[in-house]
């Protein structure tokens, strides 16, 4: 089953007005459990750096982090890059319509080949590094990106599950991933080998999120992937299916897990 064609359109269909696009977003946090996590992380930062830094979205896609940040405190400097060109011009565009453009800005790049020495104090990198082949370059162009005690922010799969992959012979839920998830282990080790200190990497959609992301997101999407009607009764799908699901993501984040189909990380330069 295909995820990025269903938010291309998803993101298409919504970016006609700003108006439109804001409630894009409003409705990919509500959905999205690893936004619950990544803003929860974001937040604490923010309470303790006060209100002055710079920020890199790594992967900004359609640049919900940055709407999200930029919101946080008006003296953000935010800095977005994605490798899609039309991801680049969207995002420009919409900031320029709200006013805040001359905070965020996004530009077209690689981050395999992205590196801007002692710069950013938050590198934020969500659903990204499950597909780069070349990680560990990525992570040393972080590292060296940020400013000394910067933070790194990652949301990435896990192994255990988190590409609904089981056996070598299983296709990924996720088709464009490279890797079927990292193991906690593998990715600290990584981050340490491309310079990262002070390591905190923890397990998001346990038990609960699992079933959450299940409601809210593979069933409508498995739908979806047969036919765009579907849309039609996405609403009455989710007034019974929704109040379930923001329980359970509630209880996700608030909950320590063992295991989890996702990961965090959090590390420092």
């Amino acid at each position: 089953m295909k995820y990025e064609p269903i938010k291309q359109f998803l993101g298409t269909l919504f970016n006609r007005q700003p108006v439109l696009r804001i409630a894009f977003y409003k409705l990919m946090n509500l959905l999205l459990l690893r936004t619950w996590h990544v803003k929860k992380v974001i937040r604490s930062w923010s309470k303790k750096q006060g209100e002055n830094a710079h920020i890199l979205d790594a992967g900004a896609g359609f640049g919900q982090y940055s709407y999200f940040i930029s919101s946080l405190s008006k003296n953000y400097k935010i800095t977005g890059i994605d490798i899609l060109s039309e991801q680049i011009q969207d995002c420009n565009a919409f900031f320029s319509k709200i006013n805040r453009n001359d905070r965020v800005q996004f530009y077209e790049y690689d981050i395999t080949q992205f590196q801007n020495p002692d710069t950013y104090n938050l590198i934020v990198s969500v659903d990204v590094m499950e597909h780069i082949e070349d990680d560990v370059k990525v992570f040393r162009n972080f590292c060296q990106s940020l400013q000394k005690d910067g933070m790194l922010v990652i949301s990435t799969p896990s192994d255990q599950g988190g590409s609904e992959v089981h056996d070598n012979d299983d296709e990924s839920f996720i088709a464009e991933h490279v890797r079927p998830g990292y193991n906690k282990e593998e990715l600290e080790h990584k981050l340490k080998t491309a310079g990262f200190h002070n390591i905190t990497i923890y397990y998001s959609y346990g038990k609960p999120g699992k079933l959450a992301w299940k409601l809210s997101m593979k069933y409508p999407i498995i739908m979806l992937n047969k036919s765009k009607l579907f849309f039609l009764i996405l609403p009455f799908y989710y007034i019974f299916t929704y109040p379930v699901a923001y329980i359970l993501n509630h209880r996700d984040v608030q909950s320590n897990h063992r295991t989890g189909t996702g990961l965090i990380a959090i590390a420092y330069k």
